[in-house]
């Protein structure tokens, strides 16, 4: 099952597809981490919604992952962590599939790519076992973590560099985990102006998606609808020679294997 958020003139609106339409799943107002906190099913009920897709769902908490992958160790020339390396972004950092991008360029002028698998939270998980941790999972979307590396790095912390608005884009839409066979062997790509920048599988993890879960839910409760923003692959403009940064104008593409695409256009502030 594939679930998008529609803009309606009601307001957002939860929607299932079903042959190509988008039957609304919910009343307007009511969100996927609500649905998913009350165990209700989604069920395409009507009416077809027609709309602007909106970012699936706004998450309580968005934890993002670091240094993940092992051919983006390589090219950061990092070591290889010992345990997951957490931050996160905050959720108003959130916008659409299709939106733009702001940047603020007396703020910032490194303003880098990262394509990312997300997992959505489907129940609450505490101190849950890397044996049950894939039970927790309701779906998966597509997240472009964009950050700004002088803020990042220059803070010596990663939160302001990372949260800035706009600055995650997230969607098309959840798609639910039955319908992934294998997320853990997905191709996954950026395009910046139609110009590959990263081309990656999920394969390459370095903590899979099962210790992620359990390791975040050892240390705080995760809880429905949070996502877990699951690492980049190699291709990140920072770590090119010479380095390549977002502009004003430019068109980023992040797509992975059977979740869609999302294409986002950067404007200045």
């Amino acid at each position: 099952m594939r679930i998008a958020r529609i803009q309606t003139s009601e307001g957002p609106r939860l929607a299932v597809q079903q042959d190509e339409r988008w039957l609304a799943a919910a009343p307007a107002g009511v969100t996927l981490p609500q649905m998913l906190a009350r165990g209700a099913a989604f069920k395409a009920e009507g009416p077809e919604l027609e709309g602007e897709v909106l970012a699936p769902l706004i998450p309580g908490k968005i934890v993002a992952i670091g240094l993940n992958y092992m051919d983006h160790i390589r090219e950061a020339q990092a070591e290889v962590p010992k345990a997951p390396l957490v931050f996160t972004k905050f959720p108003s950092s959130v916008t659409g599939p299709d939106s733009d991008v702001v940047i603020d360029q007396a703020r910032t002028q490194r303003v880098d790519w990262e394509v990312e698998l997300a997992l959505v939270i489907g129940k609450r998980a505490q101190h849950v076992q890397i044996e049950e941790a894939m039970d927790y999972v309701f779906g998966y979307t597509i997240a472009n973590d964009i950050s700004a590396r002088d803020m990042q790095f220059g803070d010596g912390q990663w939160v302001r560099g990372k949260s800035q608005d706009t600055f995650c884009p997230l969607g098309p839409t959840v798609v639910t985990a039955d319908e992934v066979a294998n997320p853990g062997e997905l191709a996954l790509s950026t395009r910046v102006n139609d110009v590959i920048k990263q081309d990656s599988n999920t394969r390459e993890l370095i903590f899979g998606l099962a210790e992620l879960v359990a390791y975040c839910s050892q240390n705080f409760t995760l809880e429905p609808g949070d996502v877990i923003l699951s690492g980049t692959p190699w291709g990140c403009g920072e770590f090119m020679t010479p380095a390549e940064h977002l502009q004003p104008g430019d068109i980023v593409e992040c797509r992975i294997e059977g979740l869609g695409s999302l294409r986002n256009t950067v404007i200045a502030a």
